[in-house]
């Protein structure tokens, strides 16, 4: 199964993205740390709440609600606790720097819900197949935008586009999602080709990310410019159709991929 991550706290929202074939409703509590950050960049930091998960958990009919909540900190078996009672049916942990950090973080869910690890540091990425063999790890997301700028890389697919990518994924055998899509013919990596590393890396995860759903807060936002389940679906039948594809077409496609990253890095 390939999931479609959807970040929002609106009920109307959750509850017609996932009709239209949203697999995960992402809910972001991360805030320690995110400001200093990310607070210099055009990047989205959520106003999510923990009281959000109940009202969410119950418009909800088969997709899953993940929730982020903050790097471990003395309060984090608290929030862990709290999540889960109100409904969370994944907790995914952002920041760590370590396989002790996500081992801690494990053992305070303690099996009350699937765990995501959100690898987005070095550190964590060079420790990424022992969190892959621990037991408490359900699976893994990568997420390419904290990371690429630890790297001090200049775009966040460098990372793909440069192998670092493939020496990270190579042999894991927990099932794992990277970052986040545009649609079909949108963004400035548009969403065909993005699926189609998806596809090649094997992935199984990733985030609609505001390029797709340009930020929309109401259902009537996210049906002005565009059908929402036309997108969505378009893309899906570009996976389905890429899954088609032999290793000398993906690889055809990657080689495009990286140009095209090559081109847009040389002119910033």
């Amino acid at each position: 199964m390939f999931n479609y991550l959807f970040i929002t706290n609106v009920l109307e929202i959750a509850e017609y993205v996932e009709k239209c074939g949203v697999t995960r409703i992402f809910l972001d509590l991360e805030i320690n740390g995110k400001e200093e950050r990310q607070g210099h960049l055009d990047t989205v930091i959520s106003r999510h709440q923990m009281t959000d998960i109940k009202g969410i958990k119950q418009v909800l009919k088969k997709a899953e609600l993940m929730v982020r909540l903050n790097p471990l900190y003395e309060g984090s078996q608290q929030e862990i606790d709290d999540a889960i009672e109100l409904g969370a049916d994944i907790i995914m942990q952002p920041m760590f720097h370590c396989v002790a950090e996500v081992e801690k973080f494990g053992a305070m869910i303690n099996g009350g819900a699937k765990f995501i690890p959100l690898v987005e540091t070095v550190n964590g990425a060079n420790d990424i197949h022992l969190i892959d063999e621990l037991k408490c790890v359900d699976e893994l997301h990568i997420g390419l935008n904290d990371l690429h700028l630890e790297l001090g890389l200049n775009f966040m697919f460098e990372i793909i586009s440069n192998g670092m990518i493939d020496k990270m994924l190579y042999g894991l055998n927990k099932p794992y999602g990277i970052g986040g899509i545009a649609r079909v013919g949108e963004g400035t990596i548009p969403g065909e080709v993005v699926m189609a590393e998806h596809v090649r890396l094997g992935s199984t995860a990733v985030i609609l990310s505001r390029a797709f759903h340009l930020g929309a807060i109401t259902v009537n936002e996210l049906k002005q410019h565009f059908d929402f389940n036309e997108e969505l679906l378009k893309l899906d039948n570009k996976r389905k159709d890429l899954l088609q594809s032999d290793s000398i077409q993906l690889e055809e496609i990657h080689n495009n991929f990286v140009m095209s990253v090559e081109s847009i890095v040389s002119k910033k």
